[in-house]
């Protein structure tokens, strides 16, 4: 259990409306704004992966917990990252600024004054030293500092994009908003940038390049990428910008018979490796990687209750599809936690069936982190995407995903199917093979197999789309 500096809010209302705080002095002491270090994250050398700075391999295992800093008190903000961090997430993607229309937060804190961004409300005092004096932004930085406590990374987007695309923030503002984020956040080690916000990066073009630069000058110590719309990725707009150190797609919430993109949206359906696939070929080389795929427990396509909701197969599906073709990480989300549902609560969107700290505990939640593991088990910054060693692919979801490193080669069903190798692209001559299983992180060997140059291989189990499996071959 983490020992938090934990400020007691006391539920004393003034007349201005704002919460106020009591603390013994003991408290006080405990609430001295001393930030957790943690290493800054870095590119990799070959430019497709993450690393930490001092050149460990990061496994971008990420979870959208968009309303953290509005919607979650001191004590459920910190019950949130424990349990994201035993379930080996070190990501959470989170919001600044959500609604103009009601910019405060669950201690009746606003976050900005008269409803201009390039006016933060920030009153005075020292962070937690000054217990009346605990406003919004504080609480948004003793959020950060509990996750750099847990090493888990803060992904950051400083405004919704509907904020931008409503016309509420000018280029003015949004420099002078920008700068004040560099400067408050640039020497805290946990940091990465998340600018847009599920946007169209056309709706608003100046301001989202505004927000990038800004804070690129005033902050050069962390990544920056760019939220999109579903269906498209920053390479759309971004690729060539100076602050995007890596791209971030939204491969989105419609099945395969509900999706209905427009030109300017990819029509992909659930095939989200393909939007690895184009964002890999890009120049410079950029890493890329899945930062909204469907919710678990969210409706397909978002508001179609009758046709089913998204299951733990499916969010399993999505992750090693996406990490296999290529992709340096992937970010998970429930439809629950991601705006902190609570029954009763007004304002929700997209039919969540359960209170969120039930969902926190979700079947797929629980299952990310057997991927994670996977990854770091074997050479790291050598894994290429390998679908030339698949023969005859299937579609939709008979696909098999392959991805290799010097001395392994690892292969993704989603549905139990067999599927065929071609041993000639093979860069090594397999010694030994298993098969790993995604829902619970147990790996099986297969003791005796004849490799012959195209040579088929069977799941265990059953031919059903929930049971995924992992074929690995090492040298």
């Amino acid at each position: 259990m983490y020992k938090s500096a934990t400020p007691m809010r006391l539920n004393v209302i003034t007349a201005a409306g704002n919460i106020k705080i009591k603390l013994t002095g003991l408290m006080l002491l405990l609430c001295l704004n001393v930030f957790t270090q943690m290493q800054p994250l870095k590119i990799s050398a070959n430019k497709r992966f993450f690393q930490t700075k001092d050149g460990k391999p990061f496994f971008w295992l990420g979870d959208t917990g968009w309303l953290l800093f509005v919607k979650c008190k001191q004590e459920d903000a910190i019950l949130y990252l424990d349990t994201r961090k035993q379930q080996g997430f070190n990501v959470v993607q989170a919001m600044l600024l959500h609604d103009f229309n009601n910019t405060k937060n669950v201690y009746n804190d606003w976050a900005l004054t008269d409803f201009d961004v390039s006016k933060p409300n920030v009153t005075p005092g020292n962070n937690f030293n000054d217990a009346m004096q605990y406003d919004y932004w504080d609480h948004v930085d003793f959020i950060i500092e509990e996750a750099a406590k847990r090493g888990i990374y803060m992904a950051i987007v400083p405004t919704w994009g509907s904020n931008v695309k409503s016309g509420k923030i000018n280029e003015q503002q949004a420099e002078a908003y920008a700068k004040f984020l560099a400067k408050r956040y640039k020497n805290k080690t946990n940091i990465i940038w998340l600018n847009g916000g599920d946007i169209n990066g056309k709706d608003g073009y100046a301001v989202w390049e505004k927000i990038g630069s800004t804070i690129k000058n005033f902050d050069s110590n962390h990544l920056m990428t760019f939220h999109p719309r579903g269906r498209t990725s920053s390479t759309d707009w971004f690729h060539q910008s100076l602050w995007l150190d890596f791209n971030m797609f939204q491969s989105g919430h419609k099945s395969y018979a509900q999706d209905t993109a427009t030109k300017e949206r990819r029509k992909f359906g659930e095939d989200n490796w393909k939007y690895v696939e184009e964002d890999y070929k890009m120049e410079p080389v950029k890493p890329t990687l899945d930062g909204e795929p469907s919710y678990e427990d969210i409706p397909y396509g978002l508001h179609d209750t009758l046709s089913g909701y998204w299951n733990a197969a499916d969010i399993r599906r999505y992750a090693y599809w996406n990490v296999f073709a290529g992709g340096a990480g992937f970010t998970y989300g429930h439809n629950a936690v991601m705006q902190y549902y609570v029954p009763g609560d007004t304002g929700i969107s997209f039919f969540p069936r359960q209170h969120w700290k039930k969902g926190l505990n979700a079947e797929a939640a629980t299952q990310m982190k057997h991927l994670k593991k996977l990854m770091e088990s074997y050479s790291f910054f050598d894994r290429v995407p390998a679908q030339e060693l698949v023969i005859d692919n299937g579609v939709k979801y008979d696909r098999v995903v392959a991805t290799m490193g010097k001395n392994f080669a690892m292969f993704y069903v989603g549905n139990g199917k067999g599927f065929k190798i071609d041993f000639t692209k093979l860069n090594f001559v397999p010694k030994r093979s298993s098969w790993f299983n995604p829902r619970n992180g147990q790996k099986q060997t297969i003791n005796t197999y004849h490799f012959n140059t195209h040579s088929t291989f069977y799941p265990l189990g059953k031919i059903e789309n929930e049971y995924d499996w992992v074929l690995i071959l090492e040298k």
